[in-house]
């Protein structure tokens, strides 16, 4: 079964539908592959193949205002399917729905996700709305 690379049509349209105002998190979970698989026959690793994304996208994330604002290591899931291992983890955070768009549509990033594609075997990008943290489970703060 393929993993999950990049959106559909269908959900990018329900992303950009709701433009409530304020910042977005957006939680990513990324699976490498061993060997990354470029359309012109290049090899490289996954893992370098990401880097090279990371490269190239960065002058796009921080012109849009884009940060990192928390990553960690995948260690083991807990609860959940055991076949899910992560080689990235991070939550990156943009001061609003437009600014992710305008990151996406811009003709660098769009040459630099290129790397993304080649390295990427599975993938989760989850749409957060920022929230207080606090000490507790659920809203207990």
């Amino acid at each position: 079964m393929p993993g999950f690379i990049d959106p559909t049509k269908e959900r990018f349209a329900l992303f950009r539908a709701d433009d409530r105002p304020g910042p977005i998190n957006m939680l990513n979970l990324v699976r490498f592959r061993e060997h990354a698989q470029y359309p012109d026959g290049r090899v490289s690793t996954g893992a370098e193949a990401y880097a090279a994304y990371g490269r190239e996208s960065k002058p796009v994330f921080s012109r849009v205002g884009g940060r990192i604002i928390w990553r960690g290591q995948f260690e083991l899931t807990l609860i959940g399917p055991d076949t899910e291992a992560w080689h990235e983890c991070f939550i990156a955070e943009y001061p609003s729905v437009a600014a992710f768009v305008e990151m996406i549509r811009d003709p660098l990033y769009r040459e630099a996700v290129k790397h993304r594609q080649a390295a990427v075997e599975d993938s989760r990008l989850i749409r957060l709305a920022p929230a207080s943290a606090g000490a507790g489970f659920g809203s207990v703060t």
